[in-house]
């Protein structure tokens, strides 16, 4: 598995970098209302170019076909795997043999019913005894959102019971300097 991620979101040429994407990544990027939301979209996109061309040699752009749920995958490689995910402080792309799902998520403020439709009660206790609540409710949003990438279901019903399930396995980083948190999930494989 290789991890990717920038914080360089002003720091390249936007323009040139819409040039040399690819045509169905390009019209997806230019769909966002803002300047970041464009940025982060090419960004994430760069990151994945990166990966295939470090890891596979893959040098043209990448062209995605949508499961049924929208998630992703790679016209014409089976083979490789990857996520891509982004917040206002960072773009991430993991790519890998193996099915992979990430997140990565600000650390913002949050309100109780949102708590409480999300986590179960156990996960409830663990947020409300953290030093941090913040952090603790983004550190487990971003496991059951990567679990959910992973799993290629989105945003479901299993929302609340979705870490639970004994075959996924998580890494997750906080940075605490610019407050985003990522997770990343795979199966774990018995051997």
């Amino acid at each position: 598995m290789h991890i990717y991620l920038s914080q360089d979101i002003w720091d390249f040429d936007l323009d040139a970098a819409l040039g040399e994407i690819s045509e169905q990544r390009r019209e997806q990027a230019l769909k966002f209302k803002h300047e970041l939301g464009t940025r982060l979209c090419v960004l994430a996109y760069q990151l994945l170019k990166r990966g295939l061309a470090e890891v596979y040699g893959i040098r043209e752009n990448p062209v995605f076909e949508y499961n049924e749920h929208g998630k992703p995958m790679i016209v014409g490689h089976p083979e490789i795997f990857f996520n891509l995910s982004h917040c206002k402080e960072a773009a991430i792309c993991v790519v890998s043999d193996q099915p992979v799902g990430v997140d990565v998520e600000s650390v913002r403020s949050f309100n109780e019913s949102l708590v409480r439709y999300t986590m179960n009660e156990a996960e409830v206790e663990e947020i409300e005894s953290a030093e941090d609540q913040a952090i603790a409710f983004i550190r487990l949003w971003t496991m059951k959102e990567s679990a959910l990438k992973l799993i290629g279901t989105g945003i479901s019903n299993e929302l609340k019971q979705v870490l639970q399930q004994e075959n996924l396995q998580f890494q997750t980083f906080v940075d605490t300097q610019r407050r985003f948190v990522y997770s990343i999930c795979h199966f774990n494989i018995k051997k």
